[in-house]
């Protein structure tokens, strides 16, 4: 029943409009909030006088109500042939502003979509974010629905279900009004919340019959509540608020103090201590709060300069230690420091000679000889080793046949190769539309595993992603997770990539990313190879470092100005970028390639690619790659 209250009002005030009697005076009674939202019809059969009827209406209703942030909270919409929101439950707390914004309302003049108008108070209106207060606190919430016709949509369905949501709906209907509509929109008892502007004495009956409880008594003042902390009136009940800093218990009436730690949000480094819905930070012993009253900083007692320390002072949460500096040795007294000599007081295994260090020591060994990946062991270069990663091209124009020919190719090199975890190291990666690791640096430590894994690989056909392939060569293939040995070690990276045509993506920034991080860059073309490709993925000088299939013997004259070029000799003026080792180490192995795609040529193991062109040339014709031509056919081997 308390819900009926808003009713009295609204219908004393309309039937004052509508009888252009003598506004009578404002009811002077306490009336408790209400949240209560105007649905107003202002589709084009509305005519202007009745459409300043119900600004009249709307305008008289506020004005006996007792309206604020606290109080009655008061929205307005119209509809039409789509929904305008005026004002919020939230945007006015005074009748000076809310009769403003209703007196410059423009009517919409278009259909009457009543039931989207429903569905928007609903969604939209009632919400907490527009000003409606929460359901738990038992705040009536009211829609006064004013129409004069016939809804163009379906309203039972979606009035049912704003009924549902707790809103309390009255229909009033303005001569024209089609009263199932009405029906079929109200909450019930249908008698109490449809209203037609014709049925005047049946709304003066509605007034006279909640007149009295529209002026109803303060329950809080009336009856022993039992509320511990506060009562708070409403229409015909009340419930019990809590002081700041309490919560309401399950019996609505008693209050517990808010423990204002429990929930976890009080973001306290070391400590939270509540106080009556409030909280504040502490810290543990030997700390000091910061001043952002939550975060704890360690008290410095080194800063007060009394430690003694002849190095260094470490604090701790009770009080300080001495430390000394690396390579050097705390004496008994915690305070003074002594140099330590790590050669004489370790098992240091170096195979020359020990060097102490601040802290630490290293191994050297002697001139001409090369401290090996174990940090101890000393070898002279002529191992050759290196890190290799070969990068094979698996797509489909290379053919089953072919890449068979491929992996012989691989094992071939793999047999001129000193293999070895201290030795040299061997990766293989095959790609195509995509990239696979077949076995990375440190899956296998001797020729004889690789050479097995090597003929296990099996075919992936599809694209040819050679850009994508040395971007996982250089994040991937080279990372000392999958057995790279560390660049200070001075072990020579290698990428050797073999294609057959084309990449289908750009292959310029990871060719240039994988020799900009020491990777020394191998290309072998085969068949419709793109020249401009190779030497885009070669490191320099380039015609050193990419060859063709059509001819490998050009490259073999080249090896010693390979060696010259990146190993210059001392006494010449030119700066050494390599250390001599290392560059024994790539010579080695450029020449034990070549050596192989020498033999291979020579033994006619072309590509099909190439065999498929043999029919289509000429003797002297030049290989076309899709640009220009590369080497000449030697046709003298045919």
């Amino acid at each position: 029943m308390m819900k009926l209250l808003p009713v009295a009002l609204l219908l004393l005030l309309l039937l004052t409009t509508l009888e252009a009697r003598p506004k009578p005076a404002a009811l002077k009674c306490r009336t408790g909030p209400l949240d209560i939202v105007f649905v107003i019809d202002s589709s084009r059969s509305v005519r202007p006088f009745e459409f300043e009827t119900m600004r009249r209406f709307m305008i008289d209703i506020i004005g006996s109500l007792d309206v604020g942030p606290n109080a009655t909270r008061v929205g307005v919409i119209q509809y039409s042939s789509q929904v305008q929101n005026i004002f919020s439950l939230k945007t006015f707390f005074t009748r000076a502003d809310m009769e403003k914004a209703i007196n410059s309302i423009v009517p919409l003049a278009q259909g009457t979509m009543t039931g989207l108008a429903i569905q928007y108070a609903m969604n939209v209106a009632f919400t907490t974010q527009e000003g409606a207060r929460p359901l738990h606190k038992k705040i009536p919430r009211i829609a006064i629905i004013v129409t004069d016709g016939r809804p163009q949509d379906r309203v039972t369905e979606v009035a049912t279900q704003a009924r549902n949501a707790g809103i309390e709906i009255y229909a009033v209907g303005i001569q024209r009004a089609d009263m199932n509509s009405l029906r079929a929109m109200a909450s019930p008892p249908l008698e109490e919340h449809v209203f037609l502007v014709e049925s005047f004495e049946l709304i003066q009956q509605f007034g006279k019959q909640f007149q009295d409880k529209l002026c109803g008594v303060d329950m809080c003042m009336e009856q022993e509540h039992g509320c511990q902390h506060s009562c708070v009136n409403t229409p015909g009940s009340f419930y019990c608020e809590c002081n700041p800093g309490y919560r309401l218990n399950m019996d609505r009436k008693t209050c517990s103090p808010i423990d204002a730690c429990a929930d976890g949000r009080h973001g306290c480094q070391h400590q939270c201590v509540s106080a009556r819905g409030s909280y504040s930070c502490h810290c543990r012993v030997g700390y000091y709060l910061n001043q952002d009253k939550r975060s704890c900083s360690m008290i410095d007692y080194c800063s007060f300069g009394n430690h003694s320390c002849q190095h260094e002072c470490v604090s701790i949460p009770n009080g300080h230690y001495c430390r000394c500096r690396s390579g050097f040795t705390l004496q008994p007294d915690s305070r003074s420091c002594r140099a330590t000599d790590l050669c004489n007081g370790v098992d240091h295994g170096c195979e020359f000679k020990c060097v102490s260090t601040e802290g630490s020591y290293r191994c050297v060994c002697p001139e001409g000889q090369q401290l090996q990946a174990d940090g101890k062991a000393c070898s002279k270069c002529g191992a050759g080793h290196v890190d290799l990663v070969m990068v094979i091209d698996g797509s489909k124009s290379v053919r089953p046949q072919n890449f068979e020919l491929v992996k012989q190719f691989v094992n071939r090199i793999v047999d001129l190769l000193e293999v070895s975890p201290h030795g040299t190291r061997v990766g293989l990666v095959q790609y195509s539309s995509r990239v696979r690791t077949e076995f990375p640096l440190n899956k296998y430590h001797s020729a004889d595993e690789i050479k097995k894994a090597v003929m296990e690989v099996e075919y992936m056909e599809k694209g040819t992603m050679t850009g994508l392939a040395l971007k996982h060569m250089v994040e991937h293939s080279f990372s000392e997770l999958e057995g790279a040995r560390p660049l200070s070690h001075n072990v020579p990276r290698i990428g050797l990539v073999f294609t057959d045509g084309r990449s289908q993506d750009d292959i310029s920034e990871w060719a240039r990313r994988a020799k900009d991080s020491g990777i020394v860059m191998f290309a072998v073309g085969v068949g419709k190879a793109v020249e401009e490709e190779l030497r885009a993925i070669a490191s320099e000088p380039v015609e050193q470092h990419f060859s063709y299939s059509a001819d490998f013997t050009t490259m073999t004259h080249l090896v010693e100005n390979f060696k010259l070029n990146i190993c210059p000799e001392e006494g010449k003026g030119e700066m050494e970028i390599r250390s001599p080792c290392e560059c024994e180490a790539l010579v080695q192995f450029q020449t034990n390639t070549v050596a192989i795609l020498q033999s291979l040529t020579e033994k006619n193991i072309l590509w099909g690619d190439v065999w498929a062109c043999w029919g289509a040339g000429q003797p002297g014709d030049r290989l076309h790659t899709g640009k220009r031509g590369m080497d000449k056919w030697d046709w003298g081997k045919f």
